[in-house]
């Protein structure tokens, strides 16, 4: 498990991270190539994890490549994969999810992505965050803003959106199991029944939705940290605001809840029960930056 951060997911970063980003990035074309390769094969190895949860030979081979690359370009950072668990003892350590959506992987559903984060002191700094099977890219580090590749081969820096009514906002909550079995249907009621839209988009890509400015909220709750670290420099450096579902800045609570910023603390009133919401008074006022 990573340790605790020493400062908040929005804490300046001292120092230069362009050649980690460049690493998370040839990480990811390593990634793609390994996860890629095994997609859709009707031969596909699948096999059931202790916790029920399915694991394909993709995943494995995924995080060996990821693994191996890391190993000889930093040999001295830890790695804290899902499927390997965690080695090394560092301050530096790179937190990889080989596939998130598993379940879409090995039924031949294209949304599933490879999660590539650094943490330094606890903060995620650098992330990646790769979707091959339809082309799409999306990477960030602390200072250097946050990216995605456009249908021309070329890049375009991300935003968040501007909207600063709840009655306005979008949203996606991934699926209503996750809320019930975390005893929160009843703040899920009040969310889809203060929004303009809600949807289950599910996994990372809501995440991106959110940082390309499509959504305002993204929450959800049974994460680990593999599957929410590399996001959270995604979301903050688009100018969005990442939290666990209780506003702390955690990888290890459990839950998340990422927006637009300008809405955030409106949301947590909201989803807590804090402050009466009304079918016509959902704004907020937009912090100062």
């Amino acid at each position: 498990m990573t340790p605790p951060p020493s400062s908040t997911f929005d804490t300046p970063f001292e120092g230069d991270l362009g050649p980690d980003l460049e690493l998370a990035l040839r990480l990811a074309d390593a990634a793609d190539a390994a996860s890629m390769s095994r997609f859709d094969a009707a031969d596909l190895d699948i096999r059931l994890k202790a916790d029920a949860s399915h694991v394909t030979e993709a995943d494995l081979a995924t995080e060996r490549a990821l693994r191996a690359l890391i190993e000889t370009e930093r040999p001295a950072d830890g790695i804290f994969g899902e499927e390997y668990g965690i080695t090394g003892d560092s301050n530096r350590q790179w937190i990889i999810d080989p596939i998130d959506g598993t379940a879409n992987y090995l039924k031949g559903i294209p949304m599933w992505t490879t999660l590539i984060a650094l943490a330094i002191d606890g903060v995620p700094r650098v992330g990646v965050a790769s979707q091959p099977a339809i082309g799409r890219r999306w990477w960030a580090a602390t200072g250097l803003g946050a990216w995605t590749n456009t249908p021309s081969g070329g890049t375009r820096r991300l935003s968040v959106s501007s909207v600063d009514a709840i009655a306005d906002s979008s949203v996606s909550f991934q699926s209503i199991g996750q809320w019930r079995d975390a005893g929160k249907l009843e703040a899920l009621e009040r969310l889809t029944a203060s929004v303009w839209r809600d949807r289950g988009y599910g996994d990372a890509w809501p995440y991106m939705l959110l940082a390309e400015g499509r959504l305002e909220l993204v929450a959800e709750f049974g994460v680990k940290e593999y599957d929410i670290a590399a996001l959270v420099p995604i979301v903050t450096e688009s100018g969005g605001r990442f939290t666990s579902f209780d506003g702390r800045d955690s990888l290890a609570a459990g839950s998340s809840l990422a927006t637009n910023r300008v809405l955030h603390d409106a949301y947590l009133d909201l989803l807590h029960g804090t402050e009466n919401h009304s079918a016509d008074n959902h704004s907020a006022e937009n912090p100062a930056a």
